[in-house]
């Protein structure tokens, strides 16, 4: 009886979220290039008490002043770009219909995007189709004073370097450099690196770092390697370092959150992460890691700081970033039951006994609505996170993974008839399994992912991740993937009523590997290759079950009416090969095996069939859908009675991209003051 209830509750719960939205919210804001800008609504904000709601705003706060941060690392560049095109965009008196000026428009909306001259997924330089005689004559007519001019710099100087950055396609050509047998860090244009090689900061970083300290601290998560006066040094990001401005700002809202935290454990970690902004200490980082993670009362809570490392090819810094959030309460009741299980899944993996936790420790998992996104987050942003990142606190302490739902159901409204599925699934059985499973599907198999996959395993005594290189991020988000694919179909989601039907899970093996082999080429320029580490890691395990299953027939590429289709034969062996797959990618994380992670990344997941490519590239045309997408955020404003006592905080939902971005400019921009 418990179970039947269990499940009826959660397939009420499953539309919980959308219930909720106002169905005529309008979720379009802006089209261009390849990307579409969404609203995403914040169901349960007005239902929150005073506090919740002022911790709501000093926490956003928080997260807006460092949205320079980011597009700072992502480019040296990327600030004085910005602020140039804006000058000109909103200074420009000509013909606002031109070529040029939507040309121009369309160039900075972009680097609004990606937070620099970078794209945000791709990580090429973006091509301006606005001249650079149009160019230089804008930035010639803009007074000194628009300009943001180093010290001593002319405006003609400055002018010849930004046409090098904006115009020349070979000058910082790549963000992030993956490709094997070069130099990562000199071929990579982010900003984390000066004046070294890739040699060099390895080295530098192994002498620094004790192989028998078994609580390690994460090497390099806030600091730019430079080297002056010959040396390799690291220029640390916190108060009156690098970035001091903005952590400031950030600091001093944090602060102000403190007054109105749920519990004195959030006021704790709260305390602790200003702690780690003021010193820099990546110790103190590790302090606050494990206060959060093991803070789960709290329904408000946040992530804001140096996390992800995405952005750096040898997977060591992280790019600045925030989420604020409030616990979706009903849908959280599907991640609790999976967490409450968490050994189990643990237990069943298909790993070599050696690699799996005896004891998985402080596993919780929630369902969240997002309140605000930011740096990393913004405008595109993940749909789920796990964190702490550091293994031995993962194993120690536990994990925090959150499910973003309102986020998800944007994207649901915005995808619903765009007539994606019905072009390119195989038959009319596969388009019935996803129209009839592929929500709740999608959304367990984010759960397993974040809330069990990035915490499962255990690594070998003395063996440090970070031997994996270029490849770590690609292999971490395989190894998650595969987590959650190979347990979506244990009948023990039936059994905690978590699917109603055993085939609930078929509808994520055809999508994802429809995806893996086909339908995520159309993020790819004609000529290229794979070079993002989630597209990576898709590719890698689609084409390796693929080939590995030849034998058996297990997936095949069908053409039928000269379009190129893919079909799975048998979801049961599909299954066992994830599980495969899974053994060994964790094998090669726990004895961080490089060869066999370098040769598993380069013969599965990088290259693809150029004229499968051209196929998908030219059907999905056809539809009119831009491959990506993303998120202005809701206004905050505190509402105050006639002594200036906050009475409560309104949200709004109205404002456009460009009002956005431009607003975010003049208010939330500290380095660039």
């Amino acid at each position: 009886m418990k179970k039947t209830l269990i499940a009826a509750a959660l397939v009420a719960l499953a539309s919980t979220a959308t219930m909720a939205q106002d169905n005529n919210f309008d979720y379009s804001v802006d089209r261009f290039a390849d990307i579409q800008v969404l609203r995403y609504q914040v169901p349960g904000f007005e239902q929150l008490t005073l506090n919740q709601k002022k911790l709501v705003y000093y926490l956003t706060e928080a997260a807006l002043q460092g949205r320079d941060i980011l597009t700072d690392q992502n480019c040296k560049y990327n600030l004085q770009v910005r602020q140039t095109l804006e000058a000109i965009y909103t200074t420009y008196k000509g013909n606002k219909n031109s070529a040029e000026f939507k040309a121009l428009e369309k160039y900075l909306k972009q680097v609004w995007f990606a937070n620099g001259i970078h794209h945000h997924y791709a990580k090429d330089k973006f091509t301006p189709e606005f001249s650079q005689k149009f160019f230089n004559a804008r930035v010639k007519a803009l007074p000194k004073s628009k300009l943001p001019l180093a010290k001593g710099q002319t405006k003609s100087s400055f002018i010849k370097v930004m046409d090098k950055v904006i115009f020349d396609k070979n000058f910082m050509a790549k963000a992030v450099n993956l490709a094997a047998g070069q130099d990562l860090i000199t071929t990579s244009a982010n900003n984390l690196y000066e004046g070294v090689t890739q040699k060099e900061v390895e080295a530098y970083y192994a002498a620094i770092k004790d192989p028998n300290d078994k609580t390690p601290v994460s090497y390099g998560l806030n600091a730019k390697v430079v080297k002056e006066n010959g040396k390799v040094v690291e220029k640390v990001y916190k108060m009156g370092g690098l970035y001091s401005a903005a952590i400031k700002k950030i600091v001093a809202n944090l602060k102000e959150a403190m007054k109105y935290a749920e519990n004195a454990e959030q006021k704790a970690y709260i305390q602790k992460l200003v702690d780690f902004y003021t010193t820099g200490s990546l110790r103190t980082f590790d302090e606050y890691s494990i206060l959060w993670a093991q803070e789960t009362k709290s329904d408000v809570d946040f992530v804001n700081g140096f996390i992800e490392n995405y952005g750096d090819p040898l997977s060591m810094t992280g790019a600045w970033e925030s989420l604020v959030n409030f616990r979706n309460k009903a849908a959280s009741e599907r991640t609790t039951l999976i967490s409450n299980n968490a050994q189990y899944f643990e237990n069943a993996s298909p790993t070599d006994p050696r690699f799996k936790k005896e004891s998985v420790t402080g596993v919780s998992a929630k369902v969240i609505t997002a309140a605000i996104l930011a740096g990393d987050c913004y405008p595109s942003t993940p749909i789920g996170i796990n964190l702490p990142n550091s293994n031995w606190i993962r194993a120690q302490y536990g994990s925090k993974s959150v499910s973003i739902e309102n986020i998800t159901d944007a994207y649901d409204q915005v995808a619903a008839g765009t007539g994606f599925s019905d072009e390119f699934a195989y038959s009319d059985v596969e388009l019935n399994l996803m129209k009839k499973y592929l929500t709740l599907a999608d959304k367990l198999h984010t759960d397993l992912h974040e809330c069990l996959g990035h915490g499962s395993g255990k690594m070998l005594p003395g063996v440090d991740v970070s031997v994996l290189k270029n490849y770590r991020s690609t292999l971490e988000e395989t190894r998650a993937d595969l987590f959650a694919l190979y347990h979506m179909a244990d009948p023990k989601l039936i059994e905690l009523g978590i699917f109603k039907e055993a085939d609930t899970y078929k509808a994520e093996y055809y999508k994802y590997i429809m995806n893996g082999l086909l339908t995520q080429l159309t993020r790819i320029e004609p000529g290229k290759d794979i070079e993002e580490a989630h597209m990576r890691n898709r590719k890698l395990i689609s084409e390796w079950c693929y080939q590995k299953g030849k034998a058996d027939n297990v997936i095949e590429y069908v053409k039928r009416d000269g379009k190129t289709y893919v079909r799975i034969n048998d979801y049961v062996k599909l299954r066992n090969l994830f599980g495969q797959l899974l053994a060994e990618v964790q094998r090669i994380k726990s004895e961080g095996d490089f060869e066999a992670c370098r040769s598993l990344v380069e013969t599965y997941a990088v290259k693809f069939d150029p004229e499968i490519h051209k196929e998908i590239l030219a059907r999905y045309a056809k539809l009119d859908i831009a491959p990506y997408k993303g998120f202005v955020n809701p206004i905050y404003t505190l509402v105050k009675d006639k002594k200036g006592n906050i009475t409560d905080v309104k949200i709004t939902y109205g404002e456009g991209y460009t009002q956005q971005m431009l607003r975010y400019s003049r208010d939330y921009s500290p380095l660039t003051k």
